[in-house]
C-alpha cells in the first residue's frame, strides 16, 4: 500500500490514513433494497428466517462482498453464548499436548467455536487461575487435562453449571465427562513386549504423582511382570518430579544400571521422560537395543531422529480430541444430557528398540 505525504493537511503526522467504516446491517439493506429487519433475520436465523431462498442468498452474497462482521458482543447477549471454549493442558510445549490443542482448535472451528488455551504446568494453583480467568471471559465450556489436586476446581464448574470434558486423564472419585485411553491395558502390552523379547529385569520411570492415568500405567507394568512369573523389585520403579525431569531421569537411570542386578530394559511412562532418558543413555554410551531394551509411552517428534526406531504407545489423539469437542458442544447445547465417559484403545507400535532377543510368544 502506498501512502502520499501531506504535512499541511495532517499537522500531527507525515502520513494520512483513512479509517474504513465498518459495514452495518443498514449498508447491506440499502445495497439489496430491503429492510434492515429482513437482513437481520437472514444473517441471524439462516434457514429459519422465513425469507425466500433467492433473497437470502442475495443478502448473504452482499454481506460477504461488503465484508460484514457481526457484532459478537450483541450476538452473545442475544444467544447467551460466546462461542468460545477454554482448553487447559499440562504443558503446551509438550508435543503430545500441542497436538491435542491443534486438533481441538480445528474441530471447534468447524462448529464456529474459538478456543482459548493455557498450560497448568501440572500445578493446581495455576490451573485454578486459568479457570477463573476463562470463567471471567465467559467461555461456554472447558476441555481440561486435570492436574493433581484439581478436584475442587471441577466441583466449582459443577456448582456453576459450566459444561466441561476431561481429556487424557480422569478423576475416578468424580462422575465427569471424559475421554481417555485404557492406560492399564496398553502399559501391560508394552511391558509384555519387553518380556517376550527376552528381558527379565525391567525398570520403569514414571512421574511421582497420584493421577489415575499414571497409577494405571504403573499397575499395568506390575501386572505384566506378575503374570509372566517375574517378581517385582521395588528398586525397579523410579518416580520423577515434574519440575526436575532431567535430574530425576538421570538419577533413576544411574540407579537402574548400577544396582546389584542391573536392569536389561526400561519402560518410560511418558514421551518427555523417554526423551531425557534416551539422551542420557546416549551420553553413557549405552546402546539400544544391544545393551538395553526400551519401550516408551506416547509418540514424540524427536523419536524420528533417534538412531534406533522405538517401540512406543501411540494414543488416538485425533479421535480423543474430536470426541472431547463433540461431547462438550453437545453438553453446551443441552445441559440436561447425561455424562459421557469414553475409554479408547491405544496402539503399541513395534520398532527395533526391544527386538534384539525376540522369543516365541509365551502365551
Amino acid at each position: 500500500m502506498q501512502v502520499a505525504a501531506n504535512s499541511t493537511a495532517n499537522p500531527i503526522g507525515k502520513y494520512s490514513f483513512m479509517k474504513k467504516k465498518k459495514t452495518s446491517l443498514k449498508d447491506i439493506a440499502k445495497e439489496v433494497g430491503v429492510s434492515i429487519a429482513t437482513v437481520s433475520y437472514v444473517l441471524s436465523k439462516g434457514a429459519n428466517s422465513r425469507v425466500s431462498v433467492e433473497m437470502s442468498e442475495k443478502i448473504k452474497k452482499v454481506a460477504k462482498e461488503l465484508n460484514y462482521q457481526p457484532n459478537q458482543i450483541a450476538k452473545s447477549l442475544k444467544s447467551g453464548k460466546t462461542h468460545t471454549i477454554g482448553l487447559i493442558v499440562a504443558d503446551i510445549s509438550n508435543p503430545f499436548f500441542a497436538h491435542i490443542a491443534r486438533i481441538v482448535e480445528d474441530e471447534a472451528a468447524k462448529l464456529d467455536y474459538t478456543v482459548i488455551f493455557g498450560s497448568s504446568d501440572e500445578k493446581a494453583d495455576k490451573s485454578w487461575g486459568l479457570i477463573k480467568f476463562l470463567m471471567n471471559r465467559q467461555v461456554d465450556g472447558f476441555i481440561i487435562v486435570p492436574s493433581e489436586g484439581s478436584n475442587d476446581q471441577i466441583q466449582y464448574l459443577e456448582d456453576h453449571n459450566k459444561p466441561y470434558v476431561l481429556i487424557d486423564r480422569r478423576l475416578p472419585e468424580r462422575e465427569s465427562n471424559y475421554v481417555v485411553i485404557d492406560n492399564h491395558e496398553v502399559a501391560y502390552q508394552a511391558v509384555k513386549r519387553l518380556i517376550d523379547t527376552g528381558n527379565e529385569r525391567i525398570g520403569m520411570i514414571a512421574y511421582s504423582n497420584g493421577l489415575q492415568h499414571m497409577r494405571d500405567r504403573v499397575s499395568g507394568y506390575r501386572m505384566a511382570l506378575q503374570n509372566h512369573g517375574i517378581s517385582f523389585d521395588n528398586s525397579w520403579l523410579k518416580a520423577v518430579n515434574f519440575d526436575q525431569v532431567k535430574e530425576g531421569v538421570r538419577a533413576g537411570i544411574d540407579d537402574l544400571l548400577n544396582g546389584p542386578k542391573p536392569i536389561d530394559a526400561i519402560f518410560f511412562a511418558t514421551n518427555t521422560l523417554a526423551v531425557e532418558g534416551l539422551k542420557y543413555l546416549d551420553k553413557l554410551n549405552v546402546r539400544v537395543p544391544d545393551d538395553i531394551s526400551i519401550v516408551c509411552f506416547d509418540q514424540g517428534d524427536a523419536f524420528d531422529f533417534y538412531y534406533c526406531p522405538l517401540t512406543y504407545v501411540k494414543q488416538p489423539l485425533v479421535t480423543m480430541s474430536e470426541e472431547a469437542v463433540r461431547i462438550l458442544i453437545s453438553q453446551i447445547d443441552d445441559p440436561s444430557l447425561p455424562k459421557v465417559q469414553k475409554s479408547l484403545q491405544a496402539e503399541l507400535v513395534i520398532g527395533k528398540s526391544c527386538s534384539g532377543r525376540l522369543m516365541a510368544d509365551k502365551n
